[in-house]
């Protein structure tokens, strides 16, 4: 899971070509990060070298935007800028903000694999979700859709982690040293485990023993 980042120091690229949708996208950031700086991008190109020139902390993006200016804005593009993105930056933390969040099942495997916070936000979801899912991605949450989830298959390894948290009682450094991973990958396969269980930050509540207790709830563990 991605280390949590002070409102002191965030660093936002904001991509979208419709001008309401990303003003509108940018007010909201800046009230809840008032000391954020801020970048916008409205093409494929202008976004990946904001990126280049930026590491920024945190992508929020549509999926249809044009490549270049003038040109028509296709999924495809927005898809194709992700997944390289993904690729080349595999902690950066990005909010998926689209109406057509369907389409980035073609890449649950890149995602799945993200290290990264990653959150989906559709269009449609009032600000206020929206902007609860920008916190939970630079936290480090993994939140997508139900039919993007591998619910109740989870990896050989995630299962292993399960094993040893809840039936040995062992911390993320020595889960990390029995499985000869690093610790970072520890927590990241913890991201995966409670994106597939359903479980997300809840104010007030350990997100680790509500883990557990939904992993009990499904039989993955005693």
């Amino acid at each position: 899971m991605s280390q949590e980042i002070s409102k002191s120091t965030e660093k936002i690229l904001v991509i979208d070509d419709h001008e309401s949708v990303l003003n509108g996208t940018v007010e909201g950031l800046k009230r809840q990060y008032p000391t954020a700086e801020i970048q916008t991008a409205q093409t494929a190109q202008a976004a990946s070298q904001w990126v280049e020139q930026g590491q920024p902390d945190l992508l929020v993006m549509d999926l249809s935007i044009p490549n270049v200016s003038g040109e028509i804005a296709q999924t495809e593009t927005g898809i194709q800028v992700l997944k390289t993105l993904m690729q080349i930056y595999p902690t950066l933390n990005i909010v998926v903000q689209s109406a057509h969040v369907r389409s980035l099942v073609r890449l649950k495997p890149i995602i799945s694999n993200h290290e990264g916070g990653f959150t989906i936000a559709d269009k449609s979801l009032p600000l206020q979700e929206m902007l609860k899912l920008v916190d939970w991605a630079l936290k480090g949450v993994n939140y997508t859709p139900k039919e993007m989830r591998t619910r109740l298959e989870l990896k050989h390894e995630w299962m292993n982690v399960l094993k040893l948290a809840f039936h040995e009682g062992l911390q993320d450094r020595a889960i990390a040293e029995r499985l000869n991973v690093a610790e970072r990958t520890v927590r990241h396969y913890w991201t995966k485990i409670q994106d597939a269980l359903e479980v997300y930050p809840e104010e007030g509540k350990n997100i680790r023993i509500q883990t557990e207790l939904r992993s009990r709830q499904e039989g993955l563990i005693d």
